[in-house]
């Protein structure tokens, strides 16, 4: 029978809802395509680093659905119940470990050796910093049970250089303490290369050739040497088959002009002929030979001088000869054992060909390595066994955090609750009166840019900096008005742990904000026109007074031209009264409307300007979703995860007095003129009842007062009649 499992429609996805224990441990038969998340990077995380660490066996970066799954399946071994999970505790009782298996009862036994160790041992449970204490206490002991050993001072002398010449040519691990060391694997590793290395070497020595112990050099020289002699008898070959070449064949003039500093260098000497070239069979190993090789040349022929006919002469013959006698002792050197790496963390500095033979005899008997084991089975007796230790602390982490990251992976649960914070969101942006909480961390801004665009978020990526720290986020701002949001603004960023980082604003996606936004934008839109039109008319004015001043100073002869100014104060009347024409019939038209067409007028004007601008901010900030900001984080999302306008409300808060506080409207810095308030007043008076006045005088109210007149006539005939 399959699982009954609870969805919540949330942001405009199917969400898991974790009731129970069994909707943990029945994970694995959940469609991944009803994950919310299918993978999410191991950095930029509000969530328990070490963690993290533990669940990317791989070491890839990454989370991902089955390494999820692989540590719901290795916590259930372990414990009874995942009921405790579902709380998140901090401490692992001790009773919830599964003691019906070996491996569990040899937990429960190291649990409450960690907790004698710490004088707790009337305690029942286990928590995080249980281990770490123990970690640190166990970390300087030399046998504490980590199965690694560093060349610690309480071993011998032979011991260490045994340990200290292994992890130089075999690599080393980390111990507790964080010293390098090495285990079981790198020591046997270590001897087994040491032999192999030996037995080569032995096969080596015992090789009959006829230079006896001058044998390895001579090869090397020969290795080293023979690209240029063999060119060289090849030339001399050329030179017998045409000897019109031999200028050719040799050195010309121009490849030996010095530099500018008056030296040949060695690259261009080396690609020069070994000697000069002639009909001669045999090369001179005295006299005429290349600077560059002379003193290889010199010493081979004192080495392989027994071989030489003439011992100033090397002949082409000669040359295979020496070669050739060569040629098993060839063979086994080819034949070089490779040596056996192992995956370590710390990379070997040296090899062992740079080792002495005598250093490796010492260091491959079995002595030393059998001292080892002994040191290595020892230290696994220790009733605190780092192994196990390691085993309970992922235990602790997992029954603490696995909760959490499944609100936080397989459904959104946290980011949709108010109570709570996401995985992803790492602290509060604190910038122009409000508090942004949607803040993802970022690695490129260039292209984290590119694909966040697509969830119609306006958002601001700052630079936070602290201490010499750099932290680079993008802050969604989801309330209010975005008119001084702008780059180079300043702001402080809270993380989730309390530290405050300076934030300056260094890139914006401009999108819609909020309806309040989308209302006032296209009186904002007027005003800036307005005030752009009044700036532009004043500027070219206050350049023309400037160009008229200075051409009266230039020409004084000019005299004032009366008629002109004429012609200016008239056009001036005439669009003065132009413009009191125009208010005059909007103001007829106004008060031709009955007094329930007023509103629909307003609302209407309103609708006119503000409405297309509020349906277009409405449609876009309802495509807003939360996909593709994590995807440009490194997310694998599954679906949009909509963000409404109530979340976009609780995401982005604004400033707001306390509900206790009180206001005074009294601005103590703010200058009071009262009889400029005054004639303000008298003003705007004076001319509402001057508005009111032309109206009645141009009859705009007749239609209000002549039915009332004709009432009262008609109420005072019907009175006159019955009396």
């Amino acid at each position: 029978m399959s699982h009954m499992w609870t969805f919540q429609r949330v942001g405009g996805l199917d969400q898991v809802v974790f009731k129970s224990a069994n909707d943990i441990i029945n994970l694995p038969d959940l469609d991944p395509k009803l994950w919310v998340a299918l993978s999410c990077p191991t950095t930029g995380l509000d969530f328990d680093k070490r963690t993290l660490a533990l669940l990317d066996s791989d070491n890839d970066g990454r989370i991902r659905i089955p390494d999820i799954l692989d540590a719901i399946s290795w916590t259930q071994d372990k414990i009874i119940s995942f009921d405790s999970i579902l709380k998140t505790s901090e401490t692992l009782p001790l009773s919830q470990i599964n003691t019906s298996t070996p491996q569990g009862k040899k937990l429960s036994v190291t649990a409450h050796s960690i907790l004698a160790s710490l004088n707790k041992s009337n305690v029942d449970y286990l928590t995080q910093d249980d281990i770490q204490q123990c970690i640190k206490i166990n970390a300087d002991k030399l046998y504490n049970g980590d199965l690694i050993f560093p060349a610690s001072t309480e071993l011998s002398p032979d011991m260490q250089t045994f340990i200290q010449t292994a992890i130089k040519t075999t690599g080393a691990q980390k111990d507790m303490s964080g010293q390098d060391g090495i285990d079981l694997n790198i020591a046997t590793t270590f001897v087994d290369n040491l032999k192999t290395w030996l037995q080569w070497q032995t096969k080596i020595s015992n090789t009959q050739t006829p230079f006896g112990e001058n044998t390895a050099e001579i090869w090397k020289l020969i290795q080293l040497l023979k690209p240029k002699i063999d060119d060289y008898f090849l030339r001399i070959e050329l030179a017998q088959y045409a000897p019109q070449a031999q200028t050719a064949l040799n050195v010309d003039e121009k490849y030996i002009v010095p530099t500018q500093n008056g030296l040949l260098s060695d690259e261009a000497l080396a690609e020069l002929p070994l000697s000069k070239i002639d009909t001669t069979n045999a090369l001179d190993l005295v006299n005429g030979l290349n600077p560059l090789w002379k003193a290889k040349i010199s010493r081979l022929k004192t080495l392989v001088e027994s071989s030489l006919s003439n011992p100033d002469q090397l002949t082409q013959q000669e040359w295979q000869n020496i070669q050739q006698s060569l040629q098993a002792y060839s063979t086994l050197i080819s034949a070089k054992p490779e040596m056996v790496q192992l995956p370590v963390e710390i990379e070997p500095s040296t090899s062992i060909e740079d080792m002495p033979n005598s250093v490796i005899t010492d260091l491959a008997n079995d002595d030393l390595l059998n001292e080892f084991k002994q040191m290595v089975e020892q230290d696994n007796k220790t009733p605190i066994s780092a192994s196990d230790v390691l085993v309970l602390e992922k235990l602790v982490l997992f029954h603490k955090h696995l909760y959490r990251l499944l609100v936080n992976f397989v459904s959104f649960a946290d980011f949709f609750s108010p109570k709570t914070r996401s995985a992803f969101q790492l602290g509060n942006l604190y910038i122009d009166g409000r508090c942004a909480t949607l803040c993802v961390a970022v690695d490129n801004i260039a292209k984290h840019a590119t694909m966040a665009d697509y969830s119609e978020l306006c958002l601001l990526y700052c630079e936070c900096t602290r201490h010499g720290q750099k932290l680079l986020i993008a802050a969604a701002m989801t309330a209010g008005q975005g008119d001084l949001l702008i780059e180079g603004r300043n702001g402080v960023f809270i993380d989730n742990d309390g530290n405050d980082w300076d934030a300056n604003v260094v890139k914006i996606i401009t999108k819609p904000i909020s309806i309040q936004q989308a209302i006032l934008a296209p009186y904002q839109r007027i005003g800036r026109c307005i005030t752009e039109q009044i700036n532009k008319w004043a500027s070219s004015k206050d350049a023309d007074v400037e160009k008229s001043s200075e051409q009266a100073l230039q020409n004084p002869a000019n005299k004032f031209d009366i008629g002109k100014s004429v012609g200016i104060f008239a056009a001036i009347g005439l669009a003065v009264g132009a413009i009191g024409t125009a208010l005059a019939s909007i103001f007829q038209a106004i008060f031709s409307l009955t007094w329930w067409q007023f509103p629909l007028f307003f609302v209407g004007l309103f609708l006119i300007i503000s409405g297309p601008s509020v349906i277009l901010a409405w449609l876009k900030l309802r495509r807003r979703t939360l996909g593709p900001l994590l995807e440009a984080s490194g997310w694998a999302i599954n679906g949009q995860v909509k963000i409404n306008l109530m979340l976009g409300g609780l995401l982005t808060s604004k400033a707001e007095l306390p509900t206790n506080a009180k206001r005074n409207l009294h601005d103590p810095m703010k200058q009071r003129h009262k009889k400029l308030i005054a004639i303000f007043w008298l003003a705007i008076l004076l001319g509402v009842g001057a508005t009111i006045g032309w109206l009645w005088h141009e009859g705009c109210f007749d239609r209000y007062i002549e039915p009332q007149k004709q009432e009262q006539t008609q109420n005072n005939t019907h009175t006159n009649i019955n009396e």
